[in-house]
């Protein structure tokens, strides 16, 4: 693999080889005394190769070999070590993605109703607005800012067509 940055869907990714991505992941596994082991590696993967927030039924249908409640295991130890992002519509749905910090900054269009993800960048413009916005609003409040993130709750065009919304 050479130096060049990898795709992530539609979004570019960070400019990290394969390579050092696995070395990122595997000092943040180390930190919370964990291995970066063959599942591990496969999720982080799928995650790379699925360019988009995934369900655990959908890691189940794209690697079948492994098991449902190893791969709960192991998103729930990649989102402590933050190298997995979970993104929750409510209760019900819940998907996952790489940390931003090892892809890109965005936000995400939440479906109410059958909890579809869309990756949604923002302009430039509105992006230094925004954080602007929010530290304004953080400094008043005494509140340090670490990062920011907006999730957008709607209905998705296919639910729109369904009928709902």
């Amino acid at each position: 693999m050479g130096s060049v940055g990898f795709w992530l869907g539609t979004r570019r990714m960070r400019q990290l080889r394969k390579e050092e991505l696995h070395e990122l992941v595997t000092e943040r596994l180390q930190r919370l005394d964990r291995r970066f082991t063959g599942g591990r590696r496969a999720i982080v993967e799928l995650l790379i190769d699925a360019g988009h927030p995934v369900t655990i039924r959908d890691i189940g249908e794209m690697r079948p070999g492994l098991a449902r409640s190893s791969v709960y295991r192991n998103l729930v130890d990649l989102e402590q070590a933050g190298v997995v992002r979970r993104i929750a519509v409510d209760d019900e749905f819940s998907r996952y993605e790489l940390a931003e910090d090892l892809t890109e900054h965005h936000h995400h269009l939440l479906c109410v109703k059958c909890g579809k993800v869309i990756d949604m960048a923002s302009p430039a413009p509105l992006e230094r607005e925004l954080d602007q916005a929010v530290r304004e609003v953080s400094k008043a409040e005494g509140f340090l800012v670490a990062s920011h993130r907006v999730d957008v709750l709607g209905v998705c065009a296919s639910c729109r067509s369904a009928g709902y919304g």
